[in-house]
């Protein structure tokens, strides 16, 4: 009898190994074929976009299952990307912002719906009704940096903020949803009225040197930071270096970071413990706003909130100086995709986009043939009015009479498209020219916009004398 057991426990203990060693193979064999695809996407829109460099990580359940370097992080120097490599973040680093701000409400240092006049008493008086929540979420009513903000001079705080307080607010607190870069500068100036700290003092304290995010930090260009990338562009089709701004302007709490994958991979991981943030924080960051009049928006706290394909999925980009970035997190899955691109052509939402459907091939991209934009200066005429549309307000100088006759009978459903992107500025902003012509004797162009879930056509006439005559925005998804 003790040797029938003994045989019973061995044959277990076999069965066991062998489907833990036929699973570990198959995940093996799957890891092999995603790695296959995603080389096939970096590669095509590398050459697609003109990007020199890319990082690129893969991760489940807050471990690395993928790590790729591809291309240069210096042209000059023909430097290849690394795992070590440091990109700029663009607004990808709001999210740190947020973090830095949920861990003061951990600590009992603010509260969400304080209004923020309680830590910067001298806030206009339209600003009064303005909370800490609302400049989270982008419900402020705060819009861009100012017009008399030259970016290539240095400010103090106190100089930005004067500038701030002196522009209307877009709308009242909490009544619409506008993405505001200058909304997660003046949360920066809220963290160190509270803290007595720069914003970025207090991210290394609490966030980067916990998480032993050794590259994470502020911006400089003055520093000597090895491993660090090189930003472009393409000015008439030929290789630039980004363009240059003061050293404050890239040291703001709007996204003025310095990231390599390994640092974004530790983050991943740490989304997933209670440090530095609690579970009850990060439901609070990946919470929809929800505006006074009982809508809502799918932006958290430095996130957008989307749910696509039965997915539930959180994600951010950036786009600053010569470089782009996304990070992907498929909450119920765990499934995280982070890019990092040295380029401003990159179509960032489209990259995303496509390397997310190689694990998940719902989100496929419909097959459409784009091809190089003969006249920018129309192109970024449209997507002035294209913005416009989007916000309601119709510049006589750029469309026709009969033009903003036909679409404000349309604006609810056009606006409706255009606002159903993610963040419609950089969606419209990275449109791809797909062909132009005559028609009805007008000459017509045609643009493909994208996001994570969404492809649009957009054709657009204009008249004889360059006024945007008509708008046709048509859903591609029905195609796929």
């Amino acid at each position: 009898m003790c040797n029938i057991l003994k045989l019973e426990v061995f044959l277990t203990i076999l069965i066991v190994a062998v489907t833990a060693s036929a699973h570990s193979t198959t995940r093996a064999n799957e890891d092999t074929a995603l790695e296959v695809k995603i080389d096939q996407v970096v590669n095509e829109y590398m050459s697609a976009d003109k990007i020199p460099g890319v990082s690129l990580a893969v991760l489940r359940s807050g471990k690395i299952v993928l790590l790729k370097s591809y291309g240069l992080a210096n042209v000059e120097l023909e430097v290849p990307v690394k795992p070590e490599t440091i990109f700029q973040s663009g607004s990808i680093g709001k999210q740190f912002t947020a973090a830095a701000i949920m861990i003061l409400v951990q600590d009992g240092k603010i509260s969400l719906g304080d209004k923020i006049s309680k830590y910067i008493p001298d806030v206009p008086l339209t600003w009064k009704d303005i909370t800490v929540w609302n400049l989270l979420t982008q419900t402020s009513g705060l819009g861009d940096y100012p017009a008399d903000i030259d970016l290539r001079r240095d400010y103090t705080e106190d100089q930005y903020f004067a500038s701030f307080k002196k522009a209307p607010l877009d709308f009242l607190p909490g009544s619409k949803w506008n993405y505001s870069n200058v909304g997660y500068v003046v949360l920066g100036i809220l963290i160190r009225k509270v803290t007595g700290k720069f914003y970025g003092d207090f991210l290394q304290e609490r966030i980067f040197k916990p998480l032993n995010m050794t590259t994470a930090r502020i911006i400089s260009e003055e520093d000597i930071v090895p491993n660090r990338a090189a930003g472009y562009r393409l000015v008439g089709g030929e290789l630039k270096n980004q363009e240059w701004v003061s050293p404050t302007t890239d040291s703001t709490a709007d996204g003025s970071l310095y990231l390599s994958i390994l640092d974004l991979a530790k983050w991943d991981a740490a989304l997933y413990t209670v440090t530095p943030l609690t579970q009850t924080s990060r439901n609070r960051m990946w919470n929809r706003a929800r505006l006074t009049d009982g809508t809502s928006k799918g932006y958290g706290f430095g996130w957008h909130i989307l749910d696509l394909y039965g997915h539930h999925i959180v994600m951010h980009g950036g786009a600053w100086q010569g470089f782009k970035s996304q990070i992907v997190r498929f909450l119920d899955s765990e499934v995280t995709i982070i890019f990092l691109a040295n380029s401003w052509e990159t179509h960032d939402f489209k990259f995303a986009r496509a390397l997310a459907a190689t694990i998940y091939p719902e989100f496929a991209l419909p097959h459409v043939k784009v091809a190089q934009d003969p006249d920018l200066k129309v192109t970024a005429l449209i997507r002035r009015a294209l913005m416009q549309i989007s916000k309601g307000q119709l510049d006589e100088k750029l469309f026709t009479l009969g033009a903003r006759a036909a679409i404000n009978r349309n604006l609810k459903d056009l606006q409706a498209t255009l606002n159903g992107f993610s963040l419609p500025v950089a969606v419209v902003s990275s449109s791809e020219f797909i062909e132009n012509g005559i028609d009805d004797h007008l000459p017509m162009y045609r643009y493909l916009l994208t996001d994570m879930g969404n492809s649009i056509r957009c054709t657009v006439k204009l008249s004889l004398d360059s006024k945007v005559s008509s708008v046709e925005l048509r859903s591609l998804m029905t195609d796929l």
